[in-house]
């Protein structure tokens, strides 16, 4: 009996391992000279983000011929802060945009998203 409840949960945890789905599975990293992509699409704005205690800056420059539509997104450290996604911002070719928010207490983490237009 003492033997069956040592095996079990390596026996049961095996199992799980193998019954994953393919993509589930961790990949081979592929080498770096064969992961570069060269693409001629635009890439969008360039974004800068600084974050001064509780204030968050993002200053987006684009240097490309299209539009793109950029937006401020700030997740707060503490539970009950309030996260906020800022209003969007068109960001024309040649344009430089400034973005700003703010968390009642610490910032946990800052980006800003992208949508070409």
């Amino acid at each position: 009996m003492r033997l069956f409840r040592s095996v079990a949960p390596v026996t049961v945890a095996v199992c799980l391992v193998l019954s994953l789905p393919n993509d589930a599975r961790p990949h081979a990293r592929v080498p770096a000279r064969h992961a570069a992509v060269v693409t001629e699409e635009p890439i969008g704005a360039e974004c800068r983000i600084s974050v001064e205690g509780s204030r968050v800056t993002a200053y987006c420059h684009n240097p490309d011929a299209a539009t793109d539509r950029v937006r401020l997104h700030i997740e707060c450290a503490r539970w009950w802060d309030l996260d906020t996604d800022g209003a969007p911002a068109d960001v024309g070719p040649a344009v430089t945009v400034r973005l700003t928010g703010r968390c009642w207490k610490e910032v946990g983490a800052a980006w800003v998203s992208h949508q070409l237009v």
